[in-house]
């Protein structure tokens, strides 16, 4: 796979929020002039990541909890042909039919020093809440390959940043938010561009 080339990558995006990190990933690309058909699938019909995908012209559909099991979304997904999955907080735990056919292929990060703050319910302010509860001298985000348990795939990258005291989870949510917005692109193309040359 050449990123570089005539030939369109596709790259499939899970969300369930605002949609700040697949808004930011579609504009990176498009301001490096890298040609990439992207595809938006939401479990919320009320996300923000509608809104911006309607913005940016990019296709999206909403599925349902009970539809993301169902073998006809596995096949739709094999019609996309995604060389990546990303998912940018995505809130329901992909099922196992789909990581298995696409191993080493679905890409999630976790705003957390894994293995630390991850697993069921970890997500957003929660971990924020709790790393600031802990007093924890540092955290960061984890960019990960996604297996069958919550963030337990193997991690691709991670990012450091300290913690200055007096302090509180919706500050750390902030600088969390600035390394995602800076790293999370970076990564994404490194990774495409590692495909290539295998």
């Amino acid at each position: 796979m050449n990123i570089n080339s005539d030939k369109k990558v596709s790259i499939l995006i899970f969300a369930s929020g605002n949609g700040s990190n697949a808004e930011n990933l579609i504009k990176y690309f498009k301001k490096k002039h890298i040609e990439i058909n992207w595809i938006v699938a939401t479990n919320n019909s009320e996300a923000g990541v509608i809104e911006k995908c309607i913005k940016l012209n990019v296709p999206y559909f909403v599925i349902s909890k009970d539809e993301l099991n169902k073998n006809s979304l596995l096949k739709q997904i094999k019609m996309i042909d995604p060389s990546l999955i990303i998912l940018a907080g995505f809130l329901l735990k992909i099922p196992e039919k789909i990581i298995d056919y696409f191993p080493q292929k679905i890409v999630n990060i976790h705003p957390s020093l894994l293995p630390k703050y991850g697993g069921k319910g970890m997500y957003g302010m929660n971990v924020h809440k709790k790393i600031i509860e802990n007093k924890e001298s540092k955290s960061g985000i984890s960019i990960h390959y996604v297996n069958k348990y919550y963030d337990e795939g193997e991690i691709i990258t991670q990012k450091t940043i300290e913690i200055s005291y007096p302090t509180n989870a919706l500050n750390l949510s902030k600088e969390i938010h600035k390394l995602e917005m800076k790293h999370f692109p970076v990564t994404i193309e490194k990774l495409l561009n590692n495909f290539n040359n295998e």
